[in-house]
């Protein structure tokens, strides 16, 4: 595939970055050291989409959310509209996180 060819094919602009659970694998040590890089991209305003079960650090960097279930969009708003939601699925989701939110 020609550089950039997937970005033009999915909407996305040559410098966004997509990861899909890019902690999934990792150890906690590790963890931590992605999700710095991650935060420190976001602190240049690189645009993003990330599939993240690291729901803490999705609320502390997103500016736009989404929850989904069984592949289908349940809720998307700010992280402060999500994460306050009182959608059933998405708080029995959320409450598994408990005080770490």
């Amino acid at each position: 595939m020609p550089a950039g060819g997937h970005s033009k094919s999915s909407g996305l602009k040559s410098q966004d970055s997509v990861f899909d659970e890019p902690t999934s694998a990792l150890d906690p040590e590790l963890t931590g050291e992605v999700l710095k890089v991650i935060k420190s991209l976001a602190d240049l305003h690189i645009a993003m989409v990330i599939v993240t079960h690291e729901m803490a650090f999705a609320k502390d960097i997103s500016h736009r959310v989404i929850f989904m279930a069984d592949g289908v969009i349940v809720e998307e708003g700010t992280p402060e509209e999500v994460f306050a939601s009182g959608n059933e699925r998405t708080q029995s989701f959320l409450g598994r996180y408990g005080a770490m939110l």
